[in-house]
């Protein structure tokens, strides 16, 4: 590991320990306390199937046979240990529900720019005449274990690791996401935000009665989000609807991609289990060199 990298990781390791030891005691409100270790998995995709139509919900023998059908296509197409070490509540849709976007009322994303039509086919074009990486520059971020986009913000469903715990002190919250061990330090005390482009944003929180607003910009532009920009704008509130239950919903504008805004919302439910390490690290991740090595072969056949 490299010196600058042995110093960030450890300037991170520290300021979560610091953040730890200065916790503060749980909101006198019980429906403004977060803390705790939290679950959103799903098998809801983000995007309603074309073959539901206009369709919210199926019925309860509709959402059956879409998880079996979903369950059985993991399980063939899986080539590692099976559908087994997927999050059990993959398993399983969100109230029936056909998509986690809930505006657009067809849940699906918006149309994107003509501007931005023209960059993705530019980037399409660019990937199919050099298919092979020439460095580690030219893996996704995910690849190179430096961000993963359904980490956040803001936060979506995966396979696997959709834990989320927060942790809160005087004048911030913590939101540290299982996936990829990032933690976002958002700032309650009314500072505006900074200038500085970073992986996940820049995040600013406020409550609004019993719902914290998490507001991020200034995002870098190698981070994607379905196309995203340098000018994504996240807007996420987290509701405690009750002791066990957060309402989850963000709002993403990103007026040089999308022709209008897309909304998504759904549940996070309270978890007994812990926050396990996500052990993988830039400069420590023997699939980069794998397909480094694998790019190289393929070059000289």
């Amino acid at each position: 590991m490299g010196r600058g990298a042995l110093a960030s990781m450890l300037a991170g390791v520290g300021a979560i320990a610091c953040v730890a030891l200065t916790s503060a005691a749980p909101a006198s409100d019980p429906s403004r306390d977060l803390s705790g270790t939290w679950n959103y998995a799903t098998m809801t995709p983000l995007e309603r199937p074309r073959e539901f139509g206009e369709r919210e919900t199926l019925t309860a023998e509709e959402a059956e046979r879409f998880e079996r059908q979903t369950t059985d296509r993991q399980a063939n197409t899986n080539n590692t240990a099976g559908p087994d070490w997927w999050d059990p509540g993959t398993r399983h849709l969100t109230d029936r529900r056909t998509s986690l976007i809930v505006d657009p009322a067809n849940g699906r994303l918006p149309a994107m720019t003509d501007d931005a039509q023209r960059r993705a086919a530019e980037r399409a074009d660019a990937r199919r005449q050099r298919p092979v990486a020439e460095g580690p520059e030219d893996l996704g971020l995910n690849e190179r274990c430096l961000q993963w986009a359904v980490a956040g913000p803001p936060m979506l469903p995966g396979v696997y690791n959709n834990n989320v715990e927060f942790i809160e002190t005087r004048d911030t919250m913590v939101i540290l996401n299982e996936m990829i061990h990032d933690a976002r330090i958002v700032p309650l005390d009314g500072r505006p935000h900074g200038s500085m482009r970073r992986w996940m944003g820049d995040s600013r929180g406020r409550w609004e009665r019993n719902t914290l607003v998490v507001d991020t910009v200034n995002f870098s532009d190698k981070v994607s989000l379905r196309g995203s920009d340098a000018n994504l704008h996240v807007v996420e509130r987290f509701t405690r609807l009750d002791a066990d239950t957060i309402d989850y919903q963000f709002i993403v504008d990103d007026p040089t991609v999308w022709t209008s805004t897309w909304t998504v919302r759904f549940p996070m439910h309270r978890s007994s289990g812990r926050i396990y390490e996500y052990a993988c690290h830039e400069g420590n991740f023997r699939s980069v060199q794998g397909m480094l090595m694998g790019a190289r072969a393929s070059e000289r056949q």
